[in-house]
């Protein structure tokens, strides 16, 4: 997997401890790319221990249940992504405007007792993540651009088609997924899918469930 500069060819090419980033909702996959806004205090820390270090930091959920340990942050999820920061901007308020491309999944071993801000986490790489995923010749390509352009349709949103009709699969099934407007237990669905083509026939399962939600809250504001 090529990460910026950096190419993981094998799970020893990674932290087992990475800094973590608790955000609901927020979808990080292998080889996408997502835009961040740091300006919290204990965030801009954890960037700049990346920074000097390894450049990795674990994109993972909250507990979808709103459990809390004992000093009132929020439990996580079982599964995230880790993404090496390949690029930073200042902004000259205290702010920093990063790029995360994401390297490959882990499992949350244990969180680690520490004294930064900012919380850590032993994990497990997802090492299968690392190589090349065939299935995306598998990828039903005409059904997930119909089931999303009617997404898009009946939601009257916009999106640059000729720019998804160029975009090889693996691209496509994950620009669509980090984009599609889910809660987050669709979101880690997503991410939890065990191949590219799982999944693609996840997201258009997902499409189709919430185009035929809106078509019975249409048909419920008529009666």
């Amino acid at each position: 997997m090529q990460a910026g500069n950096f190419n993981y060819r094998r799970v020893a090419d990674l932290p087992s401890a990475i800094p973590v980033f608790p955000l609901p909702a927020a979808l990080l996959l292998p080889g996408a790319r997502m835009p961040l806004n740091i300006f919290e205090p204990r965030y801009l820390q954890m960037v700049d221990q990346a920074m000097a270090g390894d450049r990795i930091i674990g994109m993972i959920q909250p507990s979808f249940d709103g459990a809390e340990r004992g000093d009132g942050e929020p439990e996580l999820v079982n599964v995230g992504c880790m993404g090496r920061v390949t690029s930073l901007t200042e902004t000259g308020d205290g702010r920093y405007m990063i790029a995360l491309q994401g390297v490959c999944r882990f499992r949350v071993v244990d969180e680690l007792a520490v004294k930064t801000p900012f919380r850590q986490c032993r994990v497990a790489p997802f090492g299968a993540d690392l190589e090349e995923d065939r299935s995306g010749a598998d990828v039903d390509r005409p059904a997930l651009l119909r089931t999303f352009r009617a997404y898009l349709e009946a939601n009257e949103l916009d999106a640059d088609w000729n720019s998804v009709s160029r975009a090889e699969n693996a691209m496509l099934v994950n620009a669509l997924s980090m984009m599609a407007p889910y809660g987050p237990a669709e979101k880690q669905a997503l991410l939890e899918a065990p191949d590219l083509k799982a999944r693609a026939d996840t997201l258009i399962a997902l499409t189709e469930m919430a185009l035929a939600r809106d078509n019975e809250d249409f048909g419920s504001s008529l009666q």
